[in-house]
């Protein structure tokens, strides 16, 4: 169903006609735009606008992990998902005001645990049954929380300066 408040788009099923669409008036959809082709009844669909993503916010270069350590596994899962230094500078600033990068921080008032702070902290078992200690699962899991919810850690980070957690 058409949210009447909202501002759609119809996107018609041809090579790169949009047409933007105010329904918060009437429930008649009037479509207008510049297209030199038909649009027939059934060759278009209803879109929603994609919600809005925090500015990406900087981060301070967080430099090379020592080797071994929950840094250092995060780096290479980062690397692995194509994301650069900055990506990881800012992964390396959300989680240190997190958790300081410890597998084992828990938020007794939250219950959020683990260096990215699941909350609640069992989530992170969909990833592994060690969870509670290991910094692999629990960054596994952190990582692929951050991209489904922010789309990359600079927007995990963007969105904890602005709200304060994220």
């Amino acid at each position: 169903m058409i949210d009447p408040t909202a501002a759609f788009a119809i996107e018609a099923v041809a090579p790169d006609p949009i047409y933007y669409v105010d329904v918060a008036s009437s429930q008649t959809i009037t479509a207008t735009g510049d297209t030199d082709q038909d649009v027939d009844r059934g060759s278009y669909k209803v879109i929603e606008p994609e919600p809005e993503k925090p500015d990406v916010a900087n981060a301070p270069t967080a430099g090379v992990p020592d080797p071994g350590s929950a840094k250092a596994i995060a780096y290479a899962m980062l690397k692995d998902r194509g994301w650069g230094d900055a990506e990881y500078s800012c992964l390396v600033s959300l989680w240190n005001k997190e958790s300081g990068w410890n597998v084992n921080a828990h938020n007794a008032s939250s219950g959020a645990h683990g260096i990215p702070q699941a909350l609640p902290g069992n989530k992170m078992a969909s990833v592994g049954a060690d969870w509670m200690t290991s910094a692999k699962t629990q960054i596994t899991w952190g990582l692929g929380y951050i991209s489904g919810r922010y789309g990359t850690p600079c927007g995990a980070w963007a969105s904890s300066e602005a709200r304060g957690w994220y």
